[in-house]
């Protein structure tokens, strides 16, 4: 599900801002911006992303700055450098450019530069900036609920008009046996006027008519499904693959009422329904 949570903090000693975005996905996937400094923070950054948002594809940008003197000690980290100045040298002579300011280059170089870090400090302004993560993490989450709120009325009228529809087969079903039986008994008086009448192929053939024709338990299914479907929507757990579930069970039976149904009026019914359903499988890509 999409969502958007954003948190500041900015006081005398820190600044923090962090976003965190979500889209769509089966599984959780986690992209995170986070500076060098806490490198060996992230995998506690994807903990509390799972255990708070639980899937999606999660970009998390997560920015620091502080406004403390800086009491790290500063070096040259002499091998990276050293090595980084033969090369650009080596390479200089041989397109026959000039060397000037070489050193200069290097020094821009990633890692040119190394510090020793306070870890007190590192690990007390840690857990400010936590804080925050778990404050854009929440906001984030906050979005994601109203937008469920708006999109579960959206698929509970789609469910709605699929029963309201049901319900019109339900009427239209006792017309539509009338006429069957209509033509079964001049197909009946046909084969059983025919010289070469087989009593127990007649027999056979009419069971497998009658059966293939019978559309009660699909309606029975159909109505367990479509409520089931609503009572897991109201659930609080994560709900989204048990809804895309029973979303395949609900078109088997549509599409099995259509094939046996044997009438217009119904056919059409059933093209309405699966209309709905579509729309139904379409919001689910968007719930956890």
């Amino acid at each position: 599900m999409t969502g958007f949570g954003r948190a500041v903090l900015d006081n005398d000693e820190l600044n923090v801002q962090v976003e965190v975005k979500t889209l769509n996905s089966k599984f959780l996937d986690t992209s995170i911006k986070l500076s060098s400094l806490y490198f060996d923070k992230e995998i506690e950054v994807k903990k509390l992303i799972g255990d708070k948002l639980e899937r999606g594809k999660m970009s998390v940008s997560i920015n620091y700055t502080t406004k403390k003197a800086d009491n790290n000690q500063v070096t040259v980290n002499m091998p990276l450098v050293s090595s980084y100045f033969k090369e650009l040298k080596k390479a200089a002579q041989t397109l026959e450019t000039g060397e000037q300011d070489i050193f200069r280059m290097v020094m821009m170089l990633p890692d040119a530069y190394l510090k020793q870090t306070d870890e007190d400090t590192k690990e007390k302004d840690w857990e400010v900036i936590k804080k925050v993560i778990i404050e854009a993490i929440d906001r984030c989450d906050q979005y994601r609920i109203d937008e469920g709120a708006v999109l579960r009325e959206k698929l509970i009228d789609y469910v709605d008009n699929i029963v309201t529809l049901l319900a019109k087969v339900e009427e239209r079903d006792p017309e539509r046996l009338v006429k069957i039986r209509e033509r079964l008994n001049k197909q009946v008086s046909d084969f059983v006027n025919n010289e070469n009448f087989d009593p127990n192929r007649f027999e056979q053939e009419l069971i497998y008519y009658i059966e293939k024709l019978d559309i009660s338990e699909e309606k029975v299914r159909l109505t367990n499904h479509l409520n089931l479907f609503k009572t897991t929507l109201e659930s609080d757990a994560s709900r989204g693959k048990k809804l895309t579930f029973i979303s395949q069970e609900i078109g088997r039976e549509i599409n099995t009422i259509g094939a046996k149904a044997n009438d217009a009026d119904i056919q059409k019914l059933v093209v309405n329904m699966k209309d709905y359903l579509e729309k139904i499988k379409e919001q689910l890509f968007n719930i956890i």
